[in-house]
């Protein structure tokens, strides 16, 4: 296949504007790129363009923790509030149990959806941390995964106190310069240095136009959300981690990292299967491979790897059908090079089962966002409390999977190629509803 006219024909299939790919095959990383990092200027993407890797930050936050963990100054299992006494929760129990492994892994049962601006200072994580102390919890700790922000901003302030630095600095000493990654930032005002791709937004079948704004994340919300890279950096991180540490961390550290620290509700959102140490983990047909989703207002991101056979994908994107980009190509590069049949998109039969809503109709809520299902299987999804107004209220009808995963219809390409997953589990005895990773409870 040539990797080149593929990137371009389907980014134009997809009206993606600007797309960047770097794959490492058989030792070596190959990079490519296509169209335009900023439709108002028609600045071209070029390989060494920089995008905002939205949750993909995520993965540099774990990598960073564990170099602590390898130095004897952090244990993983050792309550939070042994490192930071000002860590507080909505549930003083919760508060006195959370421990840094459940933040890397999603169970803590912290929430995402909360947006607090920390201020530009190198105090801004200290202000978040402080602020998130009343925020309501998904669901107790332990109990299941729930995809969280805030469990990522209190690793990077963990790792502010453990190391005298900010975590901006302290992942720039730690990883950034030992693996030469001379493209890969955190703040806005060092991305001027390099060709930066533009935000776009709009809707689903068009060419978007370019965001209000560059990057609409304040700095607080880092450790979880914003570092901006070339996607040849992100794959040579990845790198790393396929080559047992290669001096940043022990071999014995990257392997637990991939180990399944738990099962995922919900398999199709991102597609994961379980989840690591800040690794979403996959299983492709008996194959095991680990990556990352991230998404940032209008830019988007996604990085796959499959250890046994040496290979790193990443794809960065800035707006458009984006997923649909990542899903045809990725889809063809494994098949190719590994020989790896991914999942097809999520969708439901052509003759889907006759399901009856029944027991999971009600309301579910969670920090900024209430869901409410009928008993004629329709959905809404709307961001209420300091999150209103974000974004319009998902409004779609859902049709069967099983009795427990619904496809809900109309909700766009930000949650999988077409179908938004619905999914309904009962943990610890209550019943939830996850959309987008996230555990809601239900309320009424």
């Amino acid at each position: 296949m040539n990797w080149q006219n593929r990137l371009d024909d389907l980014r134009a299939t997809y009206h993606v504007p600007g797309a960047s790919l770097a794959i490492l095959a058989d030792g070596e990383i190959h990079e490519f790129a296509s169209g335009v990092l900023h439709r108002g200027t028609g600045v071209e993407a070029t390989p060494d363009s920089v995008y905002l890797l939205g949750s993909i930050a995520k993965v540099y936050t774990a990598t960073l923790v564990m170099t602590l963990v390898d130095e004897g100054k952090l244990d993983l299992d050792a309550p939070v509030v042994s490192i930071l006494p000002e860590f507080a929760t909505a549930d003083p129990e919760a508060t006195k149990t959370i421990t840094p492994r459940q933040l890397l892994s999603h169970t803590s049962g912290l929430t995402c959806d909360f947006m607090y601006d920390g201020g530009r200072g190198d105090d801004c994580l200290a202000n978040y941390v402080q602020a998130a102390k009343g925020v309501t919890m998904d669901c107790p700790p332990g109990v299941a995964v729930s995809y969280s922000g805030v469990g990522y901003v209190t690793l990077g302030r963990i790792v502010e106190v453990l190391t005298g630095q900010t975590w901006d600095q302290a992942l720039k000493e730690r990883v950034f310069q030992p693996l030469g990654l001379t493209h890969s930032m955190t703040l806005p005002e060092e991305a001027l240095s390099f060709r930066a791709a533009m935000s776009h937004l709009g809707e689903p079948g068009a060419y978007p136009d370019p965001a209000p704004a560059w990057d609409l994340i304040p700095r607080a919300a880092g450790p979880g959300a914003r570092v901006i890279a070339s996607a040849g950096d992100i794959v040579r991180l990845a790198k790393m981690h396929l080559d047992g540490g290669a001096g940043v961390l022990k071999p014995e550290t990257v392997a637990a990292m991939q180990k399944r620290e738990v099962d995922v509700p919900d398999k199709w959102t991102v597609s994961a299967d379980g989840w690591g140490l800040g690794w979403t983990l996959y299983d492709w047909d008996g194959r095991f491979g680990y990556g990352h989703d991230g998404a940032a207002v209008g830019q988007y991101a996604y990085l796959r790897v499959i250890p046994d056979a040496n290979i790193a994908i990443a794809l960065t994107t800035n707006g458009g059908g984006a997923r649909q980009l990542y899903s045809a190509l990725f889809r063809e590069l494994f098949d190719e090079l590994a020989g790896v049949k991914m999942p097809e998109p999520f969708e439901p039969a052509e003759q889907p089962p006759t399901v009856d809503i029944g027991k999971f109709a009600g309301m579910y809520k969670r920090e900024g966002v209430l869901i409410t299902v009928t008993e004629d299987a329709h959905v809404s999804y709307e961001f209420v409390d300091g999150m209103a107004g974000l974004a319009p209220t998902i409004e779609a009808d859902m049709v069967p999977i099983s009795e427990t995963v619904w496809a809900a219809d109309g909700a766009g390409p930000s949650f999988s190629e077409g179908y938004m997953p619905v999914v309904f589990a009962e943990l610890d005895g209550r019943d939830y509803c996850y959309i987008g990773m996230r555990a809601a409870p239900k309320v009424s």
